[in-house]
């Protein structure tokens, strides 16, 4: 694929509507930078928008991706395949965020217990050394939440779980 040759598609199908940039972002909810990314080929429309593109300018999917128009059309069930596929990504990018906003939430709450203990630790509602080892040990848990967290962001953590079985497999 060739996103130069799908940017200036792009373009030229904005400008034969007659859109600007700014028209266009307004119109997919996306920024004017967006628009203008995706059509000098830095980069992509995600795969719903790029449905909703592809019906806003009434041309197949393929002839974005390829940059240029076909005369045969998508069939619908190529069509349908895609907007389950886009509906799929973004189910999977909600359970991502429900993650990422628990992990989080868990990691502040531990945090607040850590500094509560710390706080309280001078007025002798706990005795001192082991109010210190509940806090150390919360702030500790509260920085691996952390760890997880980033190491869960940037995918290591699916990365280790294939090493994982590719060592299991490869030990049978």
């Amino acid at each position: 694929m060739d996103q130069r040759k799908t940017g200036n598609f792009l373009k030229d199908l904005r400008k034969k509507k007659g859109l600007t940039q700014e028209q266009l972002a307004e119109k997919f909810n996306v920024s004017s930078r967006t628009v203008s990314r995706w059509e000098t080929g830095n980069n992509m429309p995600d795969l719903s928008i790029l449905i909703e593109i592809a019906d806003f300018y009434d041309v197949d999917i393929r002839e974005i991706i390829d940059g240029e128009r076909k005369s045969e059309n998508m069939d619908n069930e190529t069509k349908n395949t895609l907007k389950k596929v886009a509906e799929y990504s973004d189910a999977e990018k909600k359970i991502l965020k429900k993650r990422l906003i628990s992990m989080t939430l868990g990691t502040m709450i531990l945090l607040l217990f850590a500094l509560a203990l710390e706080a309280t630790s001078g007025f002798g509602f706990i005795p001192e050394k082991p109010c210190q080892n509940m806090s150390d040990f919360a702030t500790g848990l509260a920085f691996g939440g952390l760890l997880m967290n980033m190491l869960y962001l940037n995918g290591s953590l699916e990365k280790i779980r294939a090493w994982k079985l590719d060592k299991l497999k490869a030990s049978k």
